[in-house]
C-alpha cells in the first residue's frame, strides 16, 4: 500500500472520518493545517500547548493533552520547577506531526517559553447564554472594545468557532502573571458593574441567563485559549478565525469552517498584531 506523506510526516489512516456530519477526513484536517501553517504558527510557536485530540472522530472520546510523551518527535519538551513536562512546537512540521497524532484543536499559554513568567497575549472570551440573540452578543462585544479603547489598549477580534467571540489584546510583555490576571479580572468586573443586565463575571452557569460571561480566567498562569486559526472539534469543523472589527456584524461565531476559510484569509485583519507595542502600567 502506498504511504501518504505530508511535509515529510507519514500519515496513518488518512481516510478515517473525523467530522462525521460533513464526512471530513483526517487527511482533510492535516491538509488544512498544512495550508494554514504560515498563519497559525506565529501564534503557537514557542508557546506551551494544550491540544485536543480525537483519534476516532469528534463523536468519540476526545481528550486534552498538555504533557509530553514519546509519540511525536517533532515536539519540544519544557520542564517546569514542579517537574511537569509541558511541550511546544516551533515549525510547520511540528504542526503537521501533531495533526497526524489526531490533534484537532491547539490551545496556547499567554506567554512564550523564553519568557514564561511574562505574559504577552490577553484574551477575553465572551461566552453568551445559549438563547441570547446574536445582535445582543454583538452589542456586548462592541461595549468591551469601547472599554479597552478608553484604556488606550488596541484589541483584536476573532470568532470562537463556538457560541461567542474572543477579544485579544497583545502586550510587549507584563512583569508578572498576577498583574496580568488581576487586570483582566478587573476589566471583567468593570463590564459587569457597568452593564449588569448584559454581562456577568461569575463563572457559574446559573448566573449567565440572558447574559454574556466575560471569561478572564484564561489569563492566569497555566490557563490556555484556543489559538487563532485553530479548528474546533465541532460538527461543522468551525475555526477560531481572526476577523476585522467592521466584519463583526457580518460574521457569526461559527461561520468560518474548514470548507470556506480561504475567503477569510485576505486581507489579514490582524496584520498589526505583533507590531502593537503596549504595556500594563
Amino acid at each position: 500500500m502506498k504511504k501518504t506523506k505530508i511535509e515529510g510526516v507519514e500519515i496513518t489512516n488518512p481516510d478515517r472520518i473525523v467530522f462525521q456530519k460533513n464526512k471530513i477526513k483526517k487527511i482533510d484536517v492535516i491538509k488544512y493545517y498544512q495550508k494554514i501553517a504560515e498563519h497559525i504558527l506565529p501564534y503557537i510557536e514557542s508557546r506551551l500547548l494544550s491540544v485536543i485530540r480525537c483519534h476516532n472522530g469528534i463523536t468519540d472520546s476526545c481528550f486534552i493533552r498538555k504533557h509530553t510523551s514519546n509519540d511525536n518527535p517533532q515536539i519540544k519538551k519544557f520542564d517546569t520547577k514542579n517537574n511537569e513536562d509541558f511541550f511546544y512546537i516551533q515549525d510547520k512540521i511540528g504542526i503537521i506531526a501533531e495533526a497526524q497524532m489526531g490533534t484537532i484543536e491547539f490551545h496556547t499559554w499567554g506567554s512564550k517559553v523564553q519568557k514564561i513568567n511574562k505574559p504577552d497575549i490577553m484574551v477575553f472570551d465572551l461566552d453568551p447564554d445559549e438563547n441570547m440573540p446574536i445582535a445582543k452578543l454583538r452589542q456586548g462585544v462592541i461595549k468591551l472594545k469601547k472599554t479597552l479603547d478608553d484604556l488606550n489598549l488596541v484589541s483584536f477580534l476573532k470568532t470562537s468557532g463556538g457560541k461567542g467571540y474572543h477579544i485579544v489584546v497583545p502586550f510587549s510583555s507584563c512583569k508578572s502573571w498576577k498583574v496580568f490576571y488581576d487586570f483582566a479580572k478587573k476589566v471583567a468586573d468593570l463590564m459587569q458593574a457597568t452593564y449588569p443586565d448584559l454581562f456577568t463575571a461569575n463563572v457559574r452557569k446559573a448566573e449567565r441567563k440572558n447574559k454574556i460571561f466575560v471569561d478572564a480566567l484564561r489569563n492566569g498562569k497555566g490557563a490556555t485559549c484556543v489559538s487563532p486559526y485553530s479548528l474546533r472539534a465541532k460538527q461543522n469543523a468551525s475555526i477560531s478565525m481572526p476577523i476585522a472589527w467592521e466584519s463583526l456584524a457580518k460574521i457569526k461565531p461559527n461561520q468560518v469552517t474548514i470548507r470556506n476559510f480561504e475567503k477569510y484569509l485576505t486581507p489579514n485583519p490582524w496584520q498589526d498584531f505583533f507590531k502593537t507595542n503596549q504595556s500594563l502600567k
